[in-house]
């Protein structure tokens, strides 16, 4: 019971980190701007903490079920925004959940080897995360006018929302955010599980 208490606490913890690192995707009036920060931010948070969990449980799952903690207190987060009278999209709940089931599913394929969990998975995280939530983003009705109709106050002058670029993929969003989140994604989950070992 005190091992599984240690990893929800823990868990808890590290998803306070990673839904805090960078703060871009939940607001409507930032997602477009900072795509490519938050895919790199997220990806390797992600990464670090689903297999540092994943490691020191041992068990294909641990990945996807620390995804699932995140998803649940961010859903909070957004409800909470709606109640003080924001619009339902104004906050963004970020796609987690299908990343870190391929992240669970190398480590299970191959048959729980930590080195093909930290190649193959953190590639794969940092590929399919940032695809995962341009398509979610897509989702969203007229963005930017809920941007400038319920702006926050915090918002610096360089975060001004943009009309984003289509049909230019060389320099899309997606484009970058999926390659420097598979570049960074595979080192950091090599320090999660560093840390594991520790």
């Amino acid at each position: 019971t005190t091992h599984y208490l240690f990893i929800v606490v823990v868990a808890v913890n590290s998803t306070l980190l990673t839904i805090n690192a960078g703060d871009y995707i939940f607001y409507t009036d930032w997602m477009w701007t900072s795509f490519v920060v938050f895919s790199v931010s997220q990806s390797t948070m992600l990464a670090v903490g689903a297999i540092y969990y994943m490691l020191f449980t041992g068990v294909p799952g641990t990945a996807t079920y620390y995804a699932t903690i995140m998803t649940i207190y961010t859903w909070v987060a957004k409800g909470a925004w709606f109640a003080l009278g924001y619009p339902y999209d104004f906050i963004v709940v970020p796609i987690w959940i299908p990343s870190a089931m391929l992240l669970d599913l190398s480590y299970w394929a191959t048959r729980r080897n930590k080195h093909a969990a930290i190649i193959i998975g953190g590639t794969l995280v940092g590929l399919s995360f940032p695809l995962f939530n341009m398509v979610n983003l897509l989702l969203v009705k007229d963005p930017l006018e809920t941007a400038f109709k319920y702006p926050r106050p915090t918002l610096p002058a360089y975060m001004t929302p943009i009309e984003p670029q289509v049909g230019k993929f060389y320099n899309s969003p997606v484009a970058l955010g999926s390659g420097a989140g598979a570049v960074l994604t595979v080192p950091m989950a090599a320090l999660g599980a560093k840390l594991n070992t520790w």
